[in-house]
């Protein structure tokens, strides 16, 4: 097959066991003679040698000639040159070894809320899968995905400059303060918790704070302390009002604004109205202007006893197929490993003991990945990062490790931009912590897009401090959702959920990980082996299933 796209300069690369910069890729596909280009640059390169570099490749080129009478097809074959006008060789077929099954998204709208729509996932009721076969008869690998480089948002790699100085800590929550208390201001009128002290009784009054206390009174009425950057000031909830129920949603540290009145000793104010910086309700999400599509996983563990090795393959075959060609981006949300001392006793359900032996294991499965494909990875807890959110992306020594198709390495959490559509990816951690605050009705490990809700209602992905979520100081708060994402991705939890709040996608997308005997002592009943396929153009997702 001629080499006249990057993309197939890259799929012979690939075939070949190599991969190549940017621009190095770039200088093969604009010689005269692509393949013998190629074949040059893959003949005068070390054996050890796993990435082509653009100086080596402008080596090369100075001294090949400018005809070739052969070129290379995908699968790394000699084969005779074809006139330009003449139809393109067709790549050698595989398999994919087992059938994949496609679960379609059922939304329905949550009671008393129709801008929100909810997706049945495996394990609740409603018919929700389908069986769609894959070809295992003429199915071909394909190599005609033009992707474009996704842009990287809010990412603190590089940027991390805590030291976890007491000033810092104070310096970050004034940032959060700042930034979500001014979503709130178009719907308040705001006044300091030190001003509204000084009014008078039975005055109306309006304020925006962080939640610093939530405790329930003798007669069951709820008191909950805010705070703002010049004080604090008690507000009072009574059992009996309809905004009672919003008080379950709250989480210390979080940002809010309340309306109400002043009792008669203007000693407290008692709260008519509450507000989260929110989702609007009329946001409208942009999409793709092509037919394009990215799939959305998470936690694939390699290492453990339990990574399902047999699922990756057939996920990675099945992006070669033609059914899979429009998948042109791969948004992995963290945990590519199973790490080391990470929970107790986990030395005994490692495969792999050594942690950057895990890493080179990874880079072997990423490697089956389409080398025409766009990566984005960021970091979980399982990583070999610091636990502290936000966490910078991998290290230098770990980034050559995965330096398979040359994939994009941000920190956690950060917003990309994949062909116009914003993805919020996020590990996931906080999650933990909003399910155990949170009624079962409105956060649970069944339904994990529901406790996603919940932090784009707070607008921030990890609101808590002081809990099980390690929060670092920074120069601000990289947590805060400072623009509403089209998409929020996130992990962790190796639970399949997804559904629609707002207009806006959250999608939790499962794991690569059988149980282990520690989930099953903590009751974690996973997920695992199954790939949400995003349409991006219309935001339609489709989750297919590999085990």
């Amino acid at each position: 097959m001629p080499l006249e796209t990057p993309s197939r300069v890259v799929q012979a690369l690939t075939a070949r066991g190599y991969n190549a910069e940017r621009e190095a890729v770039t200088l093969i596909t604009d010689a005269d003679s692509p393949a013998l280009a190629l074949e040059a640059a893959i003949e005068s390169t070390p054996e050890s040698t796993l990435v082509l570099t653009t100086d080596h490749v402008r080596s090369v080129l100075a001294e090949t000639p400018a005809a070739d009478p052969k070129a290379v097809s995908t699968d790394g074959a000699e084969t005779t040159a074809a006139p330009a006008t003449a139809d393109a060789t067709t790549a050698t077929a595989e398999t994919v070894p087992e059938t994949a099954e496609t679960v379609p998204e059922t939304a329905a709208p949550a009671t008393g809320d129709p801008s929100v729509s909810t997706a049945t996932a495996p394990g609740q009721s409603g018919d929700s899968t389908r069986t769609a076969p894959v070809e295992t008869e003429g199915s071909s690998r394909v190599g005609s995905r033009t992707p474009n480089p996704p842009g990287i948002g809010n990412d603190v790699t590089g940027r991390s400059t805590g030291t976890g100085e007491y000033d810092e800590f104070v310096r970050v929550f004034r940032d959060r303060y700042d930034r979500l208390a001014g979503q709130l201001r178009g719907r308040v009128n705001h006044r300091p918790a030190e001003a509204i002290q000084e009014m008078p009784g039975g005055s109306e009054a309006e304020l925006i704070g962080l939640v610093n206390d939530i405790r329930s009174t003798a007669s069951g009425h709820w008191l909950i302390e805010l705070e703002d950057t010049t004080g604090t000031f008690p507000c009072l909830v009574m059992k009996d009002r309809d905004i009672a129920d919003l008080v379950d949603e709250l989480l210390l540290d979080e940002c809010i604004a309340v309306q109400g009145t002043l009792a008669d000793d203007a000693g407290i104010l008692f709260v008519d109205a509450i507000h989260f910086p929110d989702v609007p309700r009329t946001y409208r999400p942009s999409t793709a202007d092509r037919e394009v599509e990215a799939a959305l996983i998470s936690d694939v563990h390699v290492g453990s006893q339990e990574f399902m090795a047999d699922a990756w393959h057939r996920f990675a075959d099945w992006l070669h197929t033609e059914e899979a060609e429009r998948v042109e981006y791969l948004l992995v949300a963290g945990d590519m490993v199973e790490g080391v001392g990470v929970y107790p006793n986990q030395d005994e359900e490692l495969d792999v003991v050594d942690i950057y032996d895990q890493y080179e294991r990874f880079a072997e499965y990423l490697k089956e990945v389409p080398g025409d494909m766009e990566i984005v990875m960021i970091p979980g807890n399982h990583d070999a990062v610091r636990l502290a959110e936000p966490q910078p992306g991998f290290d230098e020594e770990l980034r050559d490790i995965m330096s398979a198709h040359d994939p994009q390495i941000s920190g956690n959490p950060s917003m990309v931009d994949v062909e116009g559509v914003s993805i919020l990816m996020y590990h996931g951690v906080s999650l933990d912590e909003v399910i155990a605050e949170l009624p079962e009705e409105k956060a649970s490990y069944d339904e994990p897009h529901r406790a996603m809700y919940q932090l784009l209602k707070k607008r921030h992905v990890a609101p808590q401090y002081g809990g099980h979520t390690r929060i670092a100081p920074e120069e601000k708060d990289y947590l805060v959702m400072d623009e509403v994402p089209d998409v929020f991705h996130t992990g962790h939890v190796h639970k399949l959920g997804w559904g629609k709040y707002h207009n806006v996608l959250a999608v939790n997308s499962g794991c690569w990980q059988a149980q282990t005997d520690f989930q099953k002592s903590v009751n974690i009943d996973p997920d695992a082996g199954f790939a949400p396929i995003l349409e991006l153009d219309t935001l339609d997702m489709t989750v297919r299933k590999f085990t």
